[in-house]
């Protein structure tokens, strides 16, 4: 058996999106786990859809994931290879296993025009393949536009997906393909299996939407007589109501995600547990533990549901499994983009002290420039934020200026969320004051927040004299 060795193909159109990369993340998976080579084309054929950039924004996501393709210094495209497609393309018409059409898209818009009306599939009526030689001979010499299509015989085509078992397709069922267009360029079935030909691909792995395509490109190895790769087509990836996935469900470009602020890791992790399962409760699996359990035995037949809440929780998980350090060093892009901080001057044991505090609480990295924007800048207070519940303003006051009064107390070498809570709840207790109204002006004289980390936590990031200017500012505004 030859060595395996699986592709990812995408067309640079776009950002690829989250069934995308599930896609590779199969096909590299699968390949590790074989002792096999994963590798990456680009199939850029479409040359009305190409977008600038498309390329760089497809490597940057696999960088991004750490999903590495064996061939990383020598990609090929498909631009590069039309010449390769046109031979092959001619010599199927010379075999007499495809023809030429001259048809007009005004020709073509009016065959279907006519098929719908007699409520018929579309498809090709076949006018062009009664042409004769001399017909046809004497078109091309007057350079009539055409294309090449292929010629579907009669019979059935079955093969085994090794997800979804015996699958067989009539012909009756099957359009002659076109193979290659008017502008010379082939269409994606054509160049989609020379190459995986040519680069010898053992297994085609990818989503189910291409498996009505299947029997076409079975057709098309066996006019050339050549050896068929093993097929595996994926469940697709759907919205909570079971429709195809939206943007507004998440299918959104993988470069987005880490804009959103989450962890390849995670996002890797939840995408492999979307149609596959290892057999058990485990949740977790880091990418080279994938690369040991993934089978495609366990992948499933039906669609699976994208849950963006069950992405944020598993996202979660990683963010707190983090070291300090690491975790800072992510969180730091965000803060810089959002302008709390400046990239080239900042107090790097500040800055790390203060997303200490968030780390147990943030679901997404993205979220931590808003709820730490009160260390960063001046706050702005809501006087009637500043009150406890049932409590009234002139408390709040008395409450400030009496924890004014005895934090002032407090030698900064002795400024820890220890020291300050011990102090202070003895002092509370002490003098028989409610928790809840003295506590909660000044974590907010401290924050501006409703919701935040508690007093005597951010006290200590803040540091002294920076936690009194803001009690004494909230004192003077009530």
């Amino acid at each position: 058996m030859n060595k395996i060795k699986t592709r990812f193909a995408p067309s640079p159109t776009g950002d690829i999106h989250i069934g995308n990369l599930r896609s590779a993340l199969f096909e590299y998976l699968f390949a590790k786990k074989n002792n096999g080579e994963f590798i990456l084309r680009i199939e850029d054929t479409d040359q009305d859809r190409l977008k600038e950039g498309g390329v760089d924004s497809i490597l940057d996501a696999l960088n991004w994931v750490n999903i590495k393709p064996d061939n990383i210094d020598n990609i090929p495209y498909q631009s590069t290879r039309i010449e390769i497609y046109k031979k092959y393309a001619e010599q199927l018409v010379n075999e007499g296993k495809a023809y030429y059409c001259f048809c007009t898209q005004e020709t073509l818009a009016e065959m279907r025009k006519i098929q719908e009306q007699n409520k018929q599939a579309p498809r090709y009526d076949r006018r062009c393949l009664k042409l004769t030689q001399e017909e046809v001979e004497e078109k091309l010499k007057a350079g009539t536009p055409h294309v090449i299509r292929m010629k579907i015989t009669e019979g059935k085509t079955k093969f085994k997906d090794l997800i979804r078992g015996e699958v067989e397709f009539d012909h009756k069922e099957i359009d002659d393909q076109v193979l290659l267009k008017s502008d010379g360029f082939p269409t994606y079935h054509l160049a989609n299996v020379i190459d995986d030909h040519e680069m010898e691909i053992t297994h085609v792995i990818r989503a189910e939407e291409w498996l009505p395509s299947t029997p076409k490109h079975i057709l098309l190895y066996q006019m050339f007589n050549w050896d068929l790769p093993e097929f595996a087509h994926v469940p697709l990836i759907l919205a909570p109501d079971k429709s195809k996935l939206s943007k507004r469900d998440g299918a959104t470009g993988v470069l987005e995600f880490k804009k959103l602020g989450y962890l390849p890791e995670a996002l890797l992790n939840y995408i492999a547990l979307l149609g596959w399962n290892p057999g058990n409760e485990e949740e977790i699996f880091t990418l080279e533990k994938l690369e040991n359990e993934f089978s495609l035995d366990k992948v499933h037949k039906a669609g699976a549901v994208f849950d963006i809440e069950k992405l944020d929780w598993m996202n979660g998980l990683y963010i707190r499994e983090l070291s300090l350090e690491n975790f800072t060093e992510r969180c730091m892009p965000y803060l810089i983009d959002a302008k709390l901080i400046d990239s080239e001057s900042y107090d790097e044991k500040y800055v790390q002290s203060v997303v200490a505090l968030e780390q147990e609480r943030i679901k997404k990295l993205s979220e931590i420039p808003e709820v730490t924007q009160y260390f960063f800048k001046e706050i702005l207070y809501d006087k009637e934020l500043l009150k406890w519940r049932k409590s009234d303003l002139e408390t709040a006051k008395s409450r400030l200026e009496f924890i004014y009064e005895e934090l002032n107390k407090i030698p900064k070498e002795n400024w820890t969320r220890g020291s300050l809570e011990q102090l202070l709840i003895e002092t509370i207790k002490a003098k028989n004051l409610g928790t809840g109204d003295t506590l909660w002006p000044m974590r907010v004289a401290l924050t501006g927040q409703q919701n935040s980390p508690g007093p005597f936590e951010v006290a200590e990031v803040l540091g002294k004299e920076k936690a009194l200017e803001r009690i004494k500012k909230a004192i003077e505004i009530l």
